[in-house]
Order: structure tokens, then C-alpha cells, then sequence
């Protein structure tokens, strides 16, 4: 792991390092952690997804913030309801090479124990299936992921190329509370009707973010240019033997 963490900018070991980061991402919801690769390992990743590009299932997908089907008691363009759109490509987890940085990061030790402790979890597991754990998308010019709040409570992932425009990661923290049953339909539509202020994370390629995305709503703004924003994936489970469902997999990778 030497070769693959800026541990000068990082001590992933350092308790009173790892208590900042945990308020850090308790206060605001992210945590960027900037230069988080050596740029040796940063360019392996990026050689890499050029290689595999080709292998990517592209999608385009309508769907609503919350990522639920249709409700029929409300009209098509009530919040509940509103399309938005997400175009991506993705590689998925069986194509990642066992030497893959990417692959040497998810299954480090330390990284894991400090992901834990950040979190606040007590372990994290890969997935079950053999596509979900490691993800590279790919957003070229005019592709973006629409508005939608995440179903899982954190997110990781790594900026691998930063596009030259657009490919913005913008938020609104805590819109909603799920678990209260509280969807905000009148804060979500003042986001969707460009309204309301929204954040946005200032990432450059190298940076690894931690997102609690559960009741922030956020999307990343289409990408522009002639360079492709590639951003990877590190999906993890607080609990073992889960398997992403064959309905998700088919409709985010066209196979299982």
C-alpha cells in the first residue's frame, strides 16, 4: 500500500486524524480528502479505464429523485413523480484486475478499519454478485446523473479525470428525512425548478470523497468537453452475503 496512498497527506492510522474526518463528514455530509493516490497509482487507474472503456454497458435512465416507481396518486409532474435523466458507462467489478490500485485500495486493511471508523460502522463487506463492488463510470461530453437521493446511507468514491467542463457534483444536505418518512416535496421541486441554492464539491482527480447521500440530494451537471469524466465507484455492505438485486443489475449493467 505504500506505493498507493499519500499517507504524508493521509495517516489513515492516526486516531486524532481520523476523529477530524469523521466530524468533518458528521458537520457538512462530505468529506474530501485531496490527493488521496499516489500519481503513479492515479495513472495506473486511468490507463486502465482507457483500456476497459470499451467493455462499458452504456444507459440512459428516467427516473425521480427518489428513485421509486411512479406514484398514482400524484400528477406526472408533481416532485414525487418528475423525470429526471441519468446517462453513464460503466465497468463493472469482474473486469477490474486483481493488481488494479482500485482493487488494492477496497480490499486494504487499514483503509477499510478507517472507512469503519469514519462511518461509524463496525465492519464492511463487498458485495455478494460478482459486478457490484467496484464500479468505473464514464460521463462523456453530455452525459450526467440527474437528482436523486441514494438509497444506501454513504457513498465512496474517487475522482479518476476531472472533464475539462461541466461533470459538477452539486448537493443539498439533508432535504428530506427518510427514515421520519419525510420526502420534502416542496424543497425538492424548489431544487428541481432551480430555486433554491444548491452546494457543489470542488474534486479533483486524485481526491476520494465520502458522501452521506441517503437525505442530501444531489446529481453531477453533464459533462463538457472533449474529455471524459471518469470517476470510480467503492461499494461496500455493513452486513454479509448481499447481492445487488438481478433487476438493479440488468438495468445498471446488462447482465449478471
Amino acid at each position: 500500500m505504500t506505493a498507493l496512498i499519500r499517507f504524508d497527506l493521509h495517516p489513515l492510522a492516526d486516531a486524532e486524524w481520523r476523529r477530524e474526518c469523521r466530524e468533518q463528514l458528521n458537520q457538512h455530509g462530505a468529506l474530501v480528502l485531496r490527493q488521496f493516490l499516489q500519481p503513479d497509482a492515479l495513472q495506473n487507474i486511468i490507463a486502465e479505464g482507457n483500456a476497459q472503456r470499451h467493455l462499458a454497458y452504456h444507459t440512459l435512465s428516467k427516473h425521480n429523485v427518489y428513485l421509486m416507481k411512479k406514484d398514482e396518486a400524484f400528477d406526472a409532474d408533481h416532485p414525487r413523480n418528475r423525470d429526471v435523466i441519468s446517462t453513464k458507462g460503466c465497468i463493472t467489478d469482474d473486469v477490474i484486475a486483481a493488481e488494479s490500485p482500485l482493487r488494492q485500495l477496497y480490499n486494504d486493511e487499514l483503509f477499510k478499519s478507517f472507512l469503519c471508523d469514519v462511518l461509524g460502522e463496525t465492519a464492511l463487506y463487498p458485495y455478494a454478485d460478482p459486478l457490484s463492488s467496484i464500479n468505473l463510470h464514464y460521463a462523456p461530453d453530455g452525459q450526467e446523473l440527474g437528482w436523486h437521493f441514494d438509497n444506501s446511507s454513504f457513498a465512496i468514491t474517487l475522482l479518476v479525470q476531472k472533464p475539462r467542463a461541466g461533470g459538477v457534483f452539486q448537493y443539498v444536505k439533508d432535504l428530506r428525512d427518510a427514515d421520519a418518512g419525510e420526502m420534502n416535496f416542496d424543497g425538492v421541486a424548489a431544487v428541481l425548478d432551480q430555486r433554491q441554492p444548491v452546494d457543489a464539491l470542488a474534486i479533483e482527480a486524485g481526491d476520494l470523497v465520502l458522501f452521506r447521500g441517503r437525505n442530501s440530494m444531489h446529481r453531477v451537471t453533464p459533462t463538457e468537453g472533449d474529455v471524459t469524466r471518469m470517476l470510480a465507484v467503492l461499494a461496500y455492505n455493513t452486513q454479509p452475503g448481499i447481492a445487488l438485486s438481478e433487476t438493479a443489475r440488468m438495468t445498471f449493467y446488462g447482465r449478471l
